[in-house]
């Protein structure tokens, strides 16, 4: 099932299809400086995990 999703999401990036940006979340750490850019999306990951959790628990209760 997961396979399915990263197949749909690299075909979906693959037809440069517009999705939403999804790195760019409030809480999402940027610091810029004059020659370098640091960018650690702490809030994204988290709720990539949360939903992750989700469906697995989902898919294990069948």
């Amino acid at each position: 099932m997961i396979g399915i999703i990263f197949v749909i999401v690299g075909i979906l990036f693959f037809l440069n299809i517009n999705i939403p940006k999804i790195g760019k979340l409030p809480g999402d750490i940027i610091i810029k400086t004059e020659n370098t850019t640091f960018y650690f999306p702490i809030v994204t990951c988290i709720v990539f995990s949360v939903v992750l959790s989700l469906i697995m628990w989902v898919v294990s209760k069948f």
